[in-house]
């Protein structure tokens, strides 16, 4: 008798576990043909309220808060899928030096690393699938945008002549009220009159990180709006000029952008500093490992050059009679003068460390073992090209934060989205 009584309560306690992992695991969201399960909601809200309190931002009501990470969790979702479809992929050793980064950021080991996401409630294969995530997404908006974004030569001389004066950068946050695409009058006007809404709360004293969280639909919501130290340059013009006009601590009124309705609240300003670039006059010789000469032997025909050239003998000579760079053998290793910060790390790293007239001890590139020299240094102020590079990264960045969210509202419109959130 006591053990039947056993195996039944043993069978409805099993059942009552079974039920329960169901019930955590039901579907919240069907996004095409995947699924956003409860269990995906449920960590995703924990991991928010854990960034707001820790940011000390009241929390938004319940039902807005997880209406907002639902959001979050189907966009994720439809850029994974695209991601996919594309072939977009993160390796395991790119993911590690990801973690490694993450580690080295927070003066952590990996084993510090562990212990600090098992305090959170987090373990360390979570971690690197949300790591991974993040870099897809990130590769994937990358690709998307190099294919959507064109910056054309009189919008870069434009830029010059209109931004020459804008020195000033601002910490920004904000609120976008969207406004789809081709909107009729009265949605616009819905929008409208919803981002007159969030001005009342934001006039009446609420937190404008609160309002943000619980209000907005650009995708740094759940961060409070939090735009970060943003040059004045990569502005649109409309904003640039409101903002221009504010102290920190107040917000703009509502902007009508392509995304919809915008508002920015000024945190802070700051001077941008005055672009100036160290460069040096470079020469080298470069020998090439291939399948005649091994990595060793290349590196000691470089060690043997080297000792060559310390004992007397002319660098431009050697590297004419023995250097594989073609670019450069001919003009005796000379390649002009170059920033080391635009140089692969370990050859830049190598022209850093070197005094004028110095040879340096042999360094490894992709492209093969190198010995290089500093001939010349200068110091001087960006030239045309820096400015111009600057000027298209600038409209590059300025485009890409609104071509983002028109691209996800894009997806967003052509996927079969259905939420089951419930009253939860």
């Amino acid at each position: 008798m006591m053990r039947t009584l056993l195996a039944i309560l043993l069978f409805a306690i099993v059942q009552t576990a079974q039920a329960e992992e169901v019930l955590l695991d039901r579907i919240v969201a069907l996004v095409n043909d995947d699924v956003v399960l409860q269990s995906e909601l449920e960590g995703e809200l924990a991991s928010v309220r854990q960034n707001l309190e820790q940011r000390d931002v009241r929390m938004p009501p319940a039902d807005e808060l997880r209406a907002q990470v639902l959001d979050r969790l189907i966009v994720q979702t439809l850029q994974m899928n695209v991601a996919e479809r594309r072939g977009i992929r993160v390796d395991s050793a790119t993911l590690d030096a990801a973690v490694r980064r993450v580690a080295e950021r927070n003066n952590l080991s990996l084993e510090g690393l562990r212990d600090a996401l098992s305090g959170q409630g987090m373990n360390m294969s979570v971690f690197r699938d949300q790591l991974r995530r993040d870099i897809t997404i990130n590769r994937l908006r990358q690709q998307v945008m190099n294919q959507r974004l064109d910056v054309t030569e009189q919008e870069i001389q434009q830029f010059i002549e209109r931004n020459r004066s804008l020195d000033r950068d601002y910490r920004l946050s904000q609120i976008l009220i969207s406004v789809p695409e081709a909107a009729s009058a009265d949605v616009i006007e819905t929008a409208h009159r919803e981002a007159d809404t969030v001005i009342e709360r934001l006039d009446s004293g609420e937190s404008f990180a609160r309002v943000a969280t619980a209000a907005s639909d650009a995708r740094n919501a759940l961060e409070g709006g939090d735009l970060g130290w943003v040059p004045a340059s990569q502005l649109p013009s409309a904003a640039a000029s409101a903002i221009r006009d504010l102290q920190p601590g107040e917000h703009t009124a509502a902007l009508r952008t392509p995304a919809g309705f915008q508002i920015y609240r000024l945190e802070d300003t700051r001077g941008s500093s005055e672009a100036m670039v160290e460069q040096s006059r470079v020469r080298h010789i470069l020998i090439q490992p291939n399948e005649v000469v091994s990595n060793e032997d290349a590196r000691l025909r470089l060690s043997s050059l080297r000792s060559r050239i310390e004992s007397g003998g002319d660098f431009a000579d050697l590297a004419r009679a023995n250097s594989d760079d073609p670019g450069s053998a001919s003009n005796g290793g000379a390649i002009g003068w170059v920033d080391p910060a635009n140089l692969p790390d370990s050859f830049g790293e190598a022209i850093n460390s070197l005094d004028v007239g110095e040879t340096s001890e042999i360094f490894r590139t992709r492209g093969g073992w190198h010995i290089a020299q500093v001939l010349e240094r200068r110091t001087r102020d960006a030239s045309e090209s820096i400015a111009r590079e600057e000027a298209e990264q600038a409209i590059r960045e300025r485009k890409r934060e609104e071509e983002i969210e028109l691209w996800l509202r894009e997806l967003r419109n052509e996927a079969y989205i259905e939420r089951r959130l419930g009253g939860g």
